[in-house]
């Protein structure tokens, strides 16, 4: 198949090597995210701008001051618009953003105020979605909002416990807004999961932990609380695996 035919592969990498392994790969468009162990952050500016010299294919940037939940303080709603300003003028094709209320519903002033930030770039919903209250109304706050896109796994923590949903909200967006479905997809199950819902894009990470290179190691002192053995492994994308998972969706 042609790598531009359906289903559009997104994957979700950590950094400039993430998103290198992955077009290599042969991804169709890359998420770039700093810290996915908190399920992405805001990668740093210095790492956008050599995304942009080392890129051939889209990329786009998630906005997320933090890690937890997704109400966020005026403070930091603030410092997403300007990240979200910053990155357009640095032309990415994209930004991933997401907003709720405290009852668990699409923030829409600030979904509104987002994607007016944005201009002519793509914007994705994470799966801040997938911790509302109600996904069905969710998904017409963020088309009334004017969202592109949203990323599911169809409030499940994988897409085959949320397969039902996702079809669903396949069938709700009627082509008004794109579904970008997630959740371990793996060469074994995503084949399956797209014939079953008819999504056209996809988005999976494919993640591995390697050891690290230093061979001097301090035994006495984590960082960030983080368990000894932490400071010694990164995770890393595997192109193997990414493209396996491509071959595996197009196989159909």
């Amino acid at each position: 198949m042609r790598r531009n035919e359906i289903p559009l592969i997104e994957v979700c990498v950590e950094g400039i090597d993430g998103l290198i392994a992955a077009q290599e790969a042969g991804a169709d468009r890359v998420e770039l995210c700093a810290s996915l162990l908190e399920g992405g952050i805001t990668p740093s500016f210095g790492t956008v701008r050599e995304a942009m010299k080392l890129a051939d294919i889209p990329f786009h940037v998630i906005v997320r001051p933090r890690g937890g939940d997704f109400l966020y303080s005026e403070a930091e709603f603030a410092s997403m618009l300007a990240d979200v300003a910053a990155l357009s003028e640095l032309g990415v094709a994209g930004v991933v953003v997401g907003c709720l209320t405290a009852d668990g519903d699409i923030d829409e002033p600030r979904m509104r105020t987002l994607v007016e930030a944005a201009g002519p770039l793509a914007v994705t919903c994470h799966r801040a979605f997938d911790m509302t209250r109600d996904p069905r109304d969710a998904l017409e706050a963020l088309i009334r909002s004017g969202v592109g896109r949203v990323l599911t796994s169809g409030q499940r923590d994988t897409a085959i416990e949320g397969i039902e949903l996702i079809a669903a909200l396949v069938k709700q967006a009627a082509e008004r807004i794109i579904i970008l479905g997630c959740g371990a997809l793996t060469p074994e199950n995503i084949g399956m999961v797209r014939a079953k819902t008819g999504l056209t894009e996809m988005h999976f990470a494919s993640l591995e932990d390697v050891p690290s290179g230093m061979r001097f190691r301090n035994p006495h002192v984590g960082m960030g609380g983080t368990e000894l053995d932490r400071e010694y492994r990164n995770t890393v994308t595997d192109r193997a695996l990414v493209k396996a998972t491509i071959a595996a969706a197009r196989a159909g």
